[in-house]
């Protein structure tokens, strides 16, 4: 009988713990674990009905409800993708599959009462790649500093970003499916995240890389209105050409398809299974923000430099080494190689880059392509959409992050900020010094408490002033430490070489 009652006992506590951890949103309950602080994980929940068959390239539908209890303990399928980017940081890549519109989320909150900030992470991954379940991204730590965070995944590749005229006729506008999806997981936060104890009414959206990119793309676009009360964009991907206009974005997806399905209609595309489109050996499809006059009617930079950006608080930053992790894709070795490809993409003003990145030995060309590279792919449009910022009310910051992981010849690169900004420093790369936790520390601070006020600024952290008239930013590297007109006198040159070239 005392044994019987033991059981008995076991199993009501386990229920009570169970319940607490159920979340009812707009489509049914989930049940997700807690962890020993206190933290509340939902994995894999869907904010989309599954894009595929018939609702492959078109716009994300509500998802559907189910009934009973819904598991939301394992991370959902990523998008179709090649195995690049898990080569790259050296992980094992998840099962992908197209029906991967899944977002995540790590609470603190104990009540839907609570009212916390909310931030939103876009993975970046020059929009083919990446997804929201990696280590690096791990919310936990964020959360413990008193924010609800919630990370997305989003369609990549040609299952994201495919203009085509087809598709165009059919819908009135084609090739920003991935960005949609971001807007539709941004609705879902509005409906639902209450119910996580997060204010709809204090959503930050912040992104690195192709996230970046994401971000400011979002703030230019009409349809993101409301949805946004803050953005951080962590060195966002703007090249020369990876903006298109539609007849152009048009003109290269129906090249692609000409040479991946040769012969089939839309029919028949939406027909062929998702591995025959994208995935390791096959055609990739170069990657556009496309100008499709509904969710974006002009480029991000002319929406900025025209004041028409959503008027939000907004952080843009950069890394000292964004270009080293690409040196070697170029394929320059020697100086006049370097030099002739300059020749190719820049004509009547190629002399110009060529004086503005010297190189005469082949010992200085990883530091030439390295610079020109952050300059061209990342620097030049971030100072760009900063100063941009001028034309509204809202504050903006600048950040130089600097520090040099330990051990890796790559420098402060590309995304090196990320395992700081989420304190994961142990999740990659060399165990973490005291420096190295120190910096983490105070990169957490100023995102969280941005994302809590629109101002970075704590009193136990180093002033980070406004950006403005005098350019002032916050370098993030051995020290902090702020500064004011970063690399200002080769961006200026490089401004003045490519309108030259116009």
């Amino acid at each position: 009988m005392r044994s019987a009652f033991f059981v008995v006992s076991i199993l009501l506590a386990l229920s009570a713990h169970a319940g607490d951890n159920t979340v009812s949103v707009d489509t049914g309950t989930l049940l997700g674990q807690v962890t020993d602080d206190g933290i509340r994980v939902y994995k894999g929940i869907p904010y989309a009905a599954p894009p595929t068959g018939t609702s492959r390239w078109r716009a994300p539908a509500r998802p559907e409800s189910w009934q009973g209890v819904r598991s939301a303990t394992k991370f959902g399928a990523i998008c179709p993708q090649t195995s690049g980017l898990a080569a790259m940081s050296g992980s094992t890549m998840p099962k992908a599959d197209e029906d991967c519109l899944f977002l995540n989320i790590w609470t603190p909150a104990d009540s839907a009462a609570a009212s916390l900030p909310v931030m939103v992470w876009v993975h970046g991954g020059a929009l083919r790649l990446g997804w929201s379940s990696h280590p690096l991204y791990d919310g936990h730590e964020i959360a413990k500093r008193g924010v609800v965070l919630v990370s997305i995944n989003y369609r990549l590749g040609p299952l994201g970003f495919l203009a085509h005229p087809a598709l165009t006729e059919e819908a009135g506008a084609s090739g920003n499916y991935g960005f949609l999806d971001q807007i539709a997981a941004l609705k879902w936060i509005q409906r639902n995240i209450t119910a996580f104890g997060g204010d709809p009414d204090r959503v930050t959206l912040f992104g690195e890389s192709a996230g970046g990119t994401s971000v400011l793309t979002l703030l230019s676009s009409p349809l993101t209105k409301g949805l946004v009360q803050g953005a951080i964009a962590q060195s966002p991907w703007f090249t020369e050409d990876n903006v298109a206009e539609l007849s152009s974005a048009e003109a290269i997806g129906s090249k692609w398809t000409e040479t991946i399905a040769p012969g089939k209609d839309l029919t028949g595309l939406r027909d062929t299974p998702a591995e025959e489109l994208v995935g390791d050996g096959k055609l990739e499809l170069h990657m556009h923000v496309t100008i499709d006059g509904d969710f974006l009617p002009r480029s991000p930079e002319s929406t900025f430099t025209q004041g028409q950006q959503l008027d939000v608080p907004l952080i843009i930053g950069t890394n000292a080494d964004e270009g080293t992790m690409f040196v070697g894709m170029q394929g320059y070795v020697t100086p006049t190689e370097f030099q002739q490809g300059l020749r190719d993409r820049y004509g009547p003003v190629a002399n110009a880059m060529i004086e503005l990145y010297p190189a005469e030995m082949e010992a200085d060309i990883p530091g030439a392509v390295s610079q020109w590279l952050t300059d061209t792919w990342i620097l030049r449009a971030a100072r760009v959409f900063l100063n941009s910022t001028a034309l509204k009310s809202s504050s903006a910051y600048q950040y130089h992050f600097t520090r040099a992981v330990p051990g890796n010849p790559f420098g402060a690169h590309h995304g090196a900020e990320m395992r700081y900004v989420f304190n994961t420093l142990g999740s990659q790369g060399p165990a973490p010094t005291a420096q190295d936790k120190a910096l983490a520390e105070s990169i957490i601070l100023y995102w969280t408490q941005f994302a809590r006020t629109g101002n970075p600024n704590l009193e136990s952290t180093v002033l980070w002033p406004e950006y403005g008239t005098d350019r002032s930013y916050l370098e993030l590297g051995d020290s902090i430490q702020s500064g004011r007109a970063l690399d200002a006198g080769r961006l200026d040159r490089l401004d003045a070489v490519l309108r030259g070239a116009e």
